[in-house]
């Protein structure tokens, strides 16, 4: 019965598709042919078959454009010359033909993107110029911002504008602009990876297991978010360089200041970006706070002048007026990693703890605290073995981390190993038989149980 059932939905399916292409059997079997070659990786005899239904029945089947992409890569990696070009731009056609017969499931963004990406590859051989390729970009961006999302297309996007202002042909406010714009794309993007973590670790915290499926999505958020924070955004704040330095921004904003003084965005990425490279001991950037505050309080701004007068009114009121729960996070992360350099451990602890409860997918947090505990392991102990056994603390506080954030688990398993190597042995546990809790006061305030033998 179930075999009967399997060949009657074949048999309407297969009906669709003749009456889809207009019952032509042409489009059909050479269908049936290219597929068979491009899952054999045999292009060249794929291209025949794949060319005519392609332009007899462009609208037939995705597999014209998805094999065609490989088809055509194929194509370019082994020809040269004019034949390579030609090759080149027929790509460039064919992701305009995927978006015009198949646009459900060809973003704009995204066909821009490939496009762009592909004439940046081939600058050479097309005679790209950097204002060319950065207009192809542009044009993503501008677009279809939603969709362009690819780490290395935003990654170019922004080395190009940086290369159009070493050649005097883009001013440097537009230049720190298109780094705030990509900047700010890819904190939204890392968000939302962020948001899709934080429900599978909700999941796990409940008791429950994930999924196949879902280990697998789990790895991939993880990878492309450790590729934008550790790859692409380092990688663009390389390429800026000294260009954003306090001696070229102070003069900038200056210069600026009267024209832009209302503009709360203008305002923002210049007290963030003095923020960032080191510039907050000029008085320009307490005039930025100030002007921003009086003008539209927001987390940032009370954040700043809590730094500035030490005054805790304004910590306070930053986390008040902060609602986004991960950039309360990243705030509550700030905070802590203030009070750890201050020596403010439980404190810091404290903070660290509030940061997990809102992105319980960052691991950081907790290797932030078990270096607290292994700092403050001669202080807090009362004896040789309870000194020593802080560190058993410290080793399943950092292992935590690896097991909410497999971006860390190597270095939660490195940072764990070596407090293990500082804790008390199988022979000073034998030797303290009645040892069987540690209780460890000051500011750690902990139980710590001891290991059996």
């Amino acid at each position: 019965m179930k075999t009967r059932i399997t060949v009657m939905l074949l048999t309407l399916f297969m009906s669709f598709n003749f009456g889809f292409a207009q019952q032509d059997e042409e489009c059909m079997n050479n269908l049936s042919l290219f597929d068979s070659y491009v899952k054999s990786k045999k292009y060249d005899d794929a291209y025949g078959p794949w060319m005519i239904v392609r332009n007899k029945c462009p609208k037939f089947n995705r597999a014209i454009y998805v094999h065609g992409e490989k088809i055509l890569k194929d194509k370019i990696k082994n020809s040269t010359g004019a034949d390579q070009i030609a090759f080149i731009n027929d790509l460039m056609l064919l992701h305009d033909q995927s978006r015009e017969h198949f646009a459900s499931k060809y973003e704009l963004g995204e066909v821009l993107e490939d496009k762009a990406n592909l004439a940046y590859k081939y600058k050479k051989e097309l005679g790209k110029s950097k204002q060319e390729l950065y207009n192809m970009f542009d044009a993503a961006f501008t677009k279809d911002k939603a969709n362009f999302t690819n780490s290395k297309a935003l990654y170019t996007y922004f080395s190009l504008a940086v290369d159009l202002y070493d050649e005097g042909k883009m001013p440097a406010q537009d230049m720190f602009d298109k780094y705030d714009d990509v900047n700010e794309l890819i904190e939204s993007i890392i968000a939302g990876l962020t948001l899709k973590l934080n429900k599978l670790a909700a999941k796990e915290e409940s008791g429950a297991t994930l999924t196949k499926r879902e280990g697998k999505l789990r790895a991939s958020y993880q990878k492309k978010i450790s590729n934008f924070e550790e790859k692409i955004v380092p990688s663009m704040d390389k390429k800026l360089g000294d260009r954003a330095n306090c001696e070229v921004l102070v003069p900038l904003y200056q210069k600026s200041f009267e024209d832009k003084k209302n503009d709360g965005v203008w305002l923002q990425r210049a007290m963030n970006r003095m923020y960032a490279k080191g510039c907050k001991e000029d008085p320009l950037f307490l005039k930025l706070v100030k002007q921003k505050y009086s003008l539209e309080p927001t987390a940032d701004t009370a954040y700043y002048l809590y730094l500035l007068t030490d005054d805790k009114k304004y910590l306070d009121e930053s986390l008040v007026l902060e609602s986004d729960p991960l950039k309360k996070a990243k705030l509550y992360k700030k905070l802590a990693q203030d009070l750890k350099k201050k020596g403010s451990f439980g404190r810091a602890r404290q903070y660290y703890m509030e940061a997990l409860k809102l992105n319980p997918s960052d691991g950081s947090p907790y290797l932030a605290i078990a270096t607290m505990y292994a700092k403050s392991a001669n202080n807090c102990g009362t004896d040789n073995f309870s000194k020593r056994a802080v560190f058993w603390l410290a080793a399943d506080t950092a292992e935590k981390a690896g097991r909410v954030d497999g971006r860390l688990k190597s270095a939660a398993a490195k940072s764990a190993r070596s407090y293990r190597a500082s804790a008390p042995t199988k022979s000073d546990i034998f030797n303290n038989p009645d040892r069987k809790k540690v209780e460890v006061g000051c500011w750690i305030q902990r139980t710590i149980t001891v290991p059996k033998l």
